[in-house]
């Protein structure tokens, strides 16, 4: 991220992760240190990673498609949460979004559950998709994602772990 101009206040860094499935890499803590809030996008997999995010930053996470049982299930399906002034709604598949984002006043739409990472801006809304951190998937990257959040701006970028 790059850094603010002198004089400038620092931006708040949002960590994203998706599609761990039960596997919490120690280079995804690394790449997330950074982060003063996370989101995770499903398919956690064991709610222990989300614990261990939690020693990192306050964690907001939805479930996925492969957290059918135990503890993970109970978390929602969706959410809406602001985090430094802006709101992002959580959907682990962007199929299945359920809402008019710009609407609903949302600065980002975050999801996951392709396991492919991508940055998209439509209608003046950012669409992030981490990619999977977890067990590597056919030829995917493993990645997660940080976003600098300002008054005025969000700045996304995917970072490769592995």
């Amino acid at each position: 991220m790059p850094d603010a101009p002198s004089g400038q206040p620092q931006p708040f860094l949002l960590g994203v992760i998706s599609d761990t499935h039960g596997l919490l890499r120690p280079e995804a803590l690394v790449a997330l240190a950074p982060a003063q809030h996370i989101l995770h996008a499903g398919d956690v997999g064991n709610i222990e990673i989300l614990e261990a995010l939690s020693a990192i930053a306050p964690v907001t996470a939805i479930r996925g498609n492969v957290d059918l049982y135990g503890p993970c299930a109970e978390l929602p399906e969706t959410e809406l949460v602001e985090v430094a002034g802006k709101l992002f709604y959580l959907v682990h598949s962007i199929h299945d979004l359920d809402i008019s984002p710009s609407a609903a006043g949302v600065a980002a739409v975050i999801s996951g559950h392709s396991h492919s990472p991508s940055i998209e801006t439509r209608n003046n809304i950012l669409y992030l998709n981490p990619g999977s951190a977890g067990p590597r998937r056919f030829q995917l990257p493993v990645t997660v994602a940080l976003v600098a959040i300002t008054p005025t701006t969000l700045d996304a970028k995917i970072l490769p772990i592995i």
